[in-house]
């Protein structure tokens, strides 16, 4: 019988959550006795190479790779997870929300105090570069998503309680004590 397949990804945030992941510590070993990684940082994957039972996306869609990151998870994946205040509501790099993307651009290019005054001042626009988004979204806004996992980071016990549910086919109850920040 053949293990279930687990991918994630890290969009517009910190790569936090993945640090969670790895949080669970010596039950990581446990974890790669019960699934096969694909596509994940994890196991340094690139590509999917074979349809994903259960995908992991942590941060928000700021600009159009992210985008087309969690389209391509939402495609390949049976069940999808956004992990991560990011992931759910933009967290810290929605901070630029209200505040239009030119300005945004001016202020890092222009304007930053480490910027040498000698040096040209322009703002990279190379076809190449994704483009930057109006605002950071939330990854349920931009496609459908299973299951909400909160924190910030989640904790690794409250990552490890979901994963296990979902492969065992048991719902997914998130017990108050694992998603509590108080």
């Amino acid at each position: 019988m053949s293990k279930p397949v687990i991918a994630t990804a890290s969009l517009a945030g910190c790569f936090g959550c993945h640090m969670s992941i790895l949080d669970i510590d010596e039950r990581i070993l446990d974890l790669v006795e019960l699934v096969e990684f694909n596509k994940s940082p994890v196991d340094d994957i690139k590509t999917f190479t074979k349809p994903v039972d259960v995908g992991i996306i942590e941060g928000g869609c700021s600009n159009s790779e992210n985008v087309e990151v969690l389209r391509a998870f939402r495609k390949n994946c049976k069940i999808l997870i956004s992990l991560g205040e990011c992931a759910i509501m933009g967290g810290l790099p929605a901070m630029r929300n209200g505040i239009p993307v030119r300005e945004c651009l001016e202020e890092a290019y222009h304007r930053c105090p480490t910027i040498d005054p000698f040096d040209p001042k322009i703002i990279p626009d190379d076809p190449d570069l994704p483009i930057i988004l109006d605002r950071v979204y939330p990854l349920h806004e931009i496609v459908k998503i299973d299951a909400f996992l909160p924190g910030c980071p989640p904790s690794a016990d409250l990552i490890w309680k979901a994963l296990t549910s979902l492969l065992q086919g048991k719902p997914l109850v998130l017990p108050y004590a694992l998603v509590k920040f108080d």
